[in-house]
């Protein structure tokens, strides 16, 4: 089976026509957040973009299981656990929870699995044995740590050679290192630090083996496609074949490796290193229904290319998509239009695919045809009633001095009048009525803002 759908591979450095391992169910693994804080605007860039080619993957070949893991073991969850006083489990919980909200705000559904590390530990520890006996990996002062030496090819995938490595090492190697490219699959725990008992004491695993241990676990040796940002190139992802490859006889991991670009702020990388984030809680907090402008304004831009973040994209986003919403009023979907289609498996192309968006919303006639390729992209998935009562509140923001808050208030009244909760929604209008606001309900369930 060939759909035409075309991939950029990492690994080869070429687009190439995708090939799966099986036609009838195609696997894919992108790495995930570690839990420690709220995911920036940055984080949420791959969640959408493997969430489209997911929706696209489903479409074209109709199984895909699909997993993103959860990293709740790792140093910075250490640190922030310290600093609060909370136990760690509370922070990954917490975090976990409000990544997978803010993520399904933004229309990305919840992939097929979701592993998280403290359940692997066994698996790794397993994989990190495997490599020692195979004399890929040596013990060290409590420490397991692969040695990239013992591997020809090592440096595939980001073009660094252990050569290149070893050059530009630094002096202070850590001493239990044989040579300085050396990584750590296992490291000890001190006892106020989580850990497992291993071969080699208490300790925990590094942050390299999971994937490789989850990938193995649920797929076996090689899946289809791997994913995840830019960043993730060198040295996480070129670890992670190493690990795999080693044990695995010299099997690929994946076949296809897909990276997306940067999200920038004036031309600089967005993170939380620099300060130059914001939060997707924050953006979703300034305004109800803002996170599927935040999806479009993602996918404005090819997702190899870095895409500079700004209020103002998110704004023109959300106004074109209450253009769109007017023209799919009252309409069923039907099926995606073929240009965009042809657009999505040319590399993912969504710039292109947005401009047939476009397109379509010009032909009344096709509006069915518009409903259901904006959906293919995980967009106009809301009710078009629903826009047009936040964009009239939002005209009137000027005038009344209306507040995000003030929005979600009244969105939450809807919900209680729908629910017959005359309690609540009288309290919301008497809170309004009490800063000089009068609530006024119109018979499409649009309600507008007057001053008394």
């Amino acid at each position: 089976m060939t759909t035409g759908l075309k991939i950029y591979n990492t690994l080869t450095n070429k687009k190439e026509e995708f090939k799966p391992i099986d036609p009838t169910h195609i696997t894919m693994y992108v790495c995930g957040p570690t839990v420690y804080d709220f995911a920036h605007v940055g984080n949420a860039r791959p969640v959408v973009v493997f969430d489209t080619l997911a929706r696209l993957l489903r479409h074209d070949y109709g199984k895909l299981t699909y997993a993103r893991n959860i990293t709740d073991i790792d140093d910075k969850i250490i640190e922030a656990s310290q600093k609060s006083g909370d136990d760690i489990s509370v922070i990954t919980e917490k975090f976990t929870h409000h990544y997978e909200e803010d993520m399904g705000a933004l229309n990305a559904d919840l992939p097929d699995i979701i592993p998280k590390a403290t359940a692997y530990v066994g698996e790794m520890i397993a994989l990190i044995s495997d490599l020692i006996e195979k004399g890929h990996a040596y013990e060290a002062d409590g420490h397991v740590l692969f040695q990239v030496s013992t591997m020809d090819d090592y440096g595939e995938l980001s073009g660094r050679t252990v050569e290149d490595l070893l050059a530009g090492a630094r002096v202070d190697v850590a001493s239990y290192k044989r040579e300085a490219p050396d990584f750590v699959l296992w490291k000890p725990s001190t006892d106020a630090q989580p850990g497992w008992d291993s071969p080699w004491g208490r300790g925990r695993p590094g942050w390299h083996i999971e994937c490789s241990a989850m990938i193995e676990k649920n797929f076996g040796n090689t899946i289809d496609i791997h994913g995840g940002g830019q960043d993730l190139i060198f040295p996480h992802h070129e670890n992670e074949i190493a690990q795999s490859k080693c044990s695995h006889g010299g099997a690929s991991l994946a076949n296809y490796w897909m990276h997306n670009g940067y999200l920038t702020v004036n031309g600089e990388k967005m993170s939380k290193s620099l300060g130059n984030f914001i939060t997707v809680h924050e953006l979703l907090n300034e305004f109800p229904v803002r996170g599927e402008a935040i999806r479009l304004a993602l996918l404005t831009s090819h997702y190899r290319q870095p895409a500079d973040f700004s209020r103002e994209g998110i704004n023109q986003a959300e106004k074109q998509l209450w253009r769109w919403y007017k023209a799919i009023r009252d309409v069923d979907a039907t099926r995606p239009s073929e240009a965009i289609l042809d657009a999505l498996r040319d590399d993912l192309n969504t710039p292109k695919a947005i401009m047939e968006l476009n397109q379509l919303a010009k032909d009344k006639a096709r509006a069915g045809e518009l409903k259901a390729s904006a959906q293919l992209l995980g967009l106009l998935m809301g009710n078009p009633l629903d826009w047009k009562s936040t964009h009239e509140l939002k005209a009137e923001a000027g005038s009344y001095n209306l507040t995000g808050n003030d929005a979600d208030l009244i969105v939450k009244r809807k919900e209680a009048k729908a629910n017959k909760n005359w309690a609540r929604a009288d309290e919301i209008r008497d809170d309004f009525d009490g800063r000089g606001l009068k609530l006024v309900d119109h018979p499409d369930g649009t309600t507008t803002v007057e001053k008394k």
